[in-house]
């Protein structure tokens, strides 16, 4: 079970660090990307799966080899959550801009909807990147 958690360990940081770079590479360019937001679900459902596995061994009295690994074991699930819940404000900021979105020309609502995922984007991404640093940092505390 510890290998597999240690092969889940690597696969949460290589799919963070895709996402983040690819949601990265997207957000300087200003060219919203549909594969970005493929990457950053499946990073996402890595790091559940991670943080259960993890949970599992904890309920089975494996005990990790510092606490720190579990303060960066855990944060990662928080990071996703609450990078999620900014993702929603960035958009509610951008909508808020406008009186009527629904009453704008069919250009004007692209323009608008645009702004709203190259923010999304953003915010996502620096969410990924925080999370590939977490888990670097489970890493160095207990090592895989």
């Amino acid at each position: 079970m510890t290998t597999v958690h240690a092969v889940v360990g690597v696969s949460v940081l290589a799919f963070n660090l895709l996402a983040a770079g690819w949601g990265g590479a997207a957000w300087l360019r200003k060219e919203p990307s549909v594969w970005f937001w493929y990457l950053l679900r499946v990073a996402q459902v890595v790091v559940v799966v991670q943080a259960v596995l993890g949970f599992i061994l904890f309920a089975r009295g494996m005990r990790a080899p510092d606490d720190l690994h579990v303060v960066y074991g855990i944060a990662p699930l928080v990071v996703t959550l609450f990078a999620e819940g900014m993702r929603a404000g960035a958009a509610q900021q951008v909508l808020a801009e406008y009186d009527d979105v629904e009453a704008l020309p069919d250009d004007e609502k692209r323009q608008v909807a645009r702004k709203v995922v190259m923010r999304e984007m953003g915010v996502m991404t620096i969410g990924t990147l925080l999370i590939v640093t977490l888990v670097l940092r489970a890493v160095q505390s207990g090592g895989l």
